[in-house]
């Protein structure tokens, strides 16, 4: 595991900051062993073993315990970015809390098709497990059981043309946490993000960049003494280029 290169972006007694790497899980899934996020705090920092909540599920007629350290919020496997890891419990507790009551702001950056037709506006449209897809997430009719409560705010940068494909690169702020959000949203608007594997159906993109092109960009919360913490993780290198050549 110190063979990762997770950069650390900002560290403290209580927490760290970290710019998770695009392809890297956060956690296992108790199924199949890999490399992840928590794995790396684990052994770099070991005195924080039982900080956060342990994770149990059934496989295969067991139960797997899966390795949590310090997790106190995930972002997904091809999406780069900030996220948060708690050294001690006061700091786990603190910063579970400011998720709940979503306190806690984030701002990611998307690279999508189309040009987005608003230059900002809000996604207000609640989200449930996909009636279609049993690993997706979908909205309105396309979706099944419960429904809860999903808004996401969007601020267009800039919109380019690449081989006759229009794109938009966009700022996205979820007011809520659930899962696939930001990339359920963009889709059911009509601008889903490129290479999003569940959600972008069969467009098909000659962008030079192969994972989901969606970034955790920023993320502002309390430290225990109350104290306004803001982190921002630069755009990574793949989506940079893109932008950098997009006229």
């Amino acid at each position: 595991m110190r063979s990762m290169n997770i950069p650390i972006l900002l560290e403290t007694s209580e927490f760290l900051v970290i710019d998770k790497p695009a392809g890297l899980i956060v956690h296992e899934d108790g199924r199949h062993p890999e490399p992840s996020v928590a794995a790396w705090f684990l052994e770099k920092y070991p005195a924080s073993a039982d900080v956060g909540e342990k994770m149990t599920i059934e496989h295969g007629g067991e139960t797997v315990e899966i390795l949590r350290a310090g997790i106190v919020h995930r972002i997904d496997r091809d999406t780069s970015g900030v996220l948060v890891i708690a050294k001690t419990q006061a700091a786990f507790e603190s910063l579970k809390e400011q998720f709940k009551e979503h306190t806690i702001k984030k701002k990611y950056a998307a690279i999508v098709f189309g040009w987005v037709r608003d230059e900002r506006g809000i996604i207000d449209k609640p989200i449930g497990r996909s009636g279609s897809n049993i690993r997706a997430w979908a909205v309105e009719s396309r979706a099944r059981g419960q429904m809860r409560p999903a808004v996401t705010r969007f601020a267009v940068q800039k919109k380019f043309i690449v081989r006759d494909e229009k794109y938009t690169y966009v700022d996205l702020f979820p007011e809520t946490g659930r899962t696939h959000q930001i990339r359920v949203h963009l889709a059911a608007f009509g601008y889903p993000i490129v290479c999003d594997p569940i959600y972008a159906g069969n467009k098909k993109s000659d962008l030079p960049i192969s994972r989901t092109a969606l970034h955790a960009e920023k993320i502002t919360f309390k430290d225990l003494e109350g104290n306004v913490v803001e982190v921002k993780a630069p755009i990574p290198e793949d989506m940079k280029k893109i932008l950098d050549a997009a006229k």
